[in-house]
């Protein structure tokens, strides 16, 4: 039944996620349009683009918008579709509101452990490692599609870099480079 594979798929993404929306957008790009080919390449990057510009963090409003599309894909009612949202959103945070209720029971107790230190300083970079990882599966054709794309994607890079605007300074000035170019 699609409803335990989309419990299943999230649960598994948001289990073995740390760092956030976007160090899951690779494991959930691989599930949906790789592993069970529930979606197309360029659906995945309309549903990202869509959760970006959309209230809320990025994982969970993809995985919102993917258990929709995924139920209308077969043909449910509308319903059944949000009903395929509120299961793929359960689904990907419920792993995360058990280890936040197991952690606050425990830090306290170990926060200044050794072995504590050790594994927050070994999740940093893994989690580096999935953002980035994330950023360059979206450095798609989809994405980039002639070189106004990639200049506008340099300029706000660099602006964010070394001129410190920030992220809505950037999206703002990106979209009206977009409009003026496009």
């Amino acid at each position: 039944m699609i409803y335990i594979e989309l419990f299943l798929t999230f649960f598994l993404i948001g289990m073995f996620t740390i760092g956030g929306g976007y160090a899951m957008l690779s494991l959930i790009q691989n599930e949906v349009v790789t592993v069970h080919a529930w979606i197309d390449e360029t659906t995945f990057t309309d549903i990202v683009a869509i959760s970006q510009m959309t209230p809320g963090p990025i994982g969970i409003n993809t995985a919102t918008y993917i258990g929709y599309d995924v139920l209308a894909g077969t043909g449910a009612s509308g319903f059944m579709c949000v009903l395929g949202s509120f299961t793929a959103t359960f689904a990907v945070v419920l792993p995360s509101f058990i280890i936040v209720l197991a952690i606050c029971k425990v830090y306290e107790k170990f926060k200044e452990h050794y072995l504590f230190k050790g594994v927050m300083n070994g999740l940093k970079p893994a989690v580096l490692g999935l953002i980035g990882t994330a950023a360059l599966g979206l450095a798609t054709p989809e994405n980039f599609i002639d070189w106004k794309s990639y200049a506008i994607c340099i300029v706000a890079f660099a602006a964010l870099f070394t001129k410190k605007i920030g992220p809505f300074t950037a999206l703002g000035l990106g979209a009206l480079a977009g409009l003026i170019l496009y």
